[in-house]
């Protein structure tokens, strides 16, 4: 059995207009930068025995001060990061009306069956997120893991893993703070909700 803490990062340049942020490398604020802070001084605490994140510098930047804080460096892996938007990136709700409408409704619909134009298949990264999250249960038996990720792929892999279908992510996992906790649990590939979306104390 191993636990898992699936962190979103702390805020980014994007933030403020909700734009898009999939497989771009955006900049943390300085908002973001004191939520990995507060992520930190909640790791010292708690102690997790490892730190995994995306390759995304958001979530590198996120993770760095919570693996100091354990003393160990943060084990950085691809298949974490975000799902790609493809035409949507970079662009708030508004400007997708204005360049793709039809496409954004059928989105808004199914946001898996009708994927924004050009963008990665979210089976597809709900099961590399996933099969990441398995590995690093394989490999971490009766430990506590804190996984810095991203909010879209993660509300992915949590209904792929607590067998909800995949188009109900945004309607069942409607919000994920930045740096806020959802913890879970996996035992012999089965996988169990223990907190969902847990702001930390002090979180600016």
């Amino acid at each position: 059995m191993t636990r898992l803490v699936l962190v979103r990062h702390g805020e980014t340049e994007w933030h403020a207009e909700n734009r898009y942020a999939g497989s771009s490398d955006v900049a943390l604020t300085s908002r973001g930068l004191e939520q990995a802070r507060s992520l930190a001084a909640w790791a010292g605490t708690a102690r997790p025995d490892a730190v995994w994140c995306s390759d995304l510098s958001r979530a590198r930047r996120t993770a760095a001060p919570s693996a100091a804080a354990v003393g160990t460096e943060p084990q950085v892996d691809r298949r974490l990061r975000e799902l790609a938007f493809g035409d949507g990136e970079g662009l708030t709700r508004a400007e997708m009306e204005r360049k793709f409408p039809t496409e954004l409704r059928a989105f808004l619909a199914d946001p898996v069956g009708a994927h924004l134009p050009g963008g990665e298949d979210p089976a597809a990264a709900a099961a590399r997120f996933t099969d990441c999250l398995h590995d690093i249960a394989g490999r971490n038996t009766g430990d506590r893991i804190l996984v810095v990720a991203h909010a879209t792929v993660i509300r992915l892999a949590l209904c792929r893993l607590l067998g909800m279908p995949l188009k109900d992510y945004r309607r069942r996992f409607p919000a994920l703070g930045n740096c806020a906790r959802t913890e879970i649990r996996l035992r012999d590939g089965d996988a169990a909700l223990l907190t969902f979306n847990t702001p930390i104390p002090g979180l600016p």
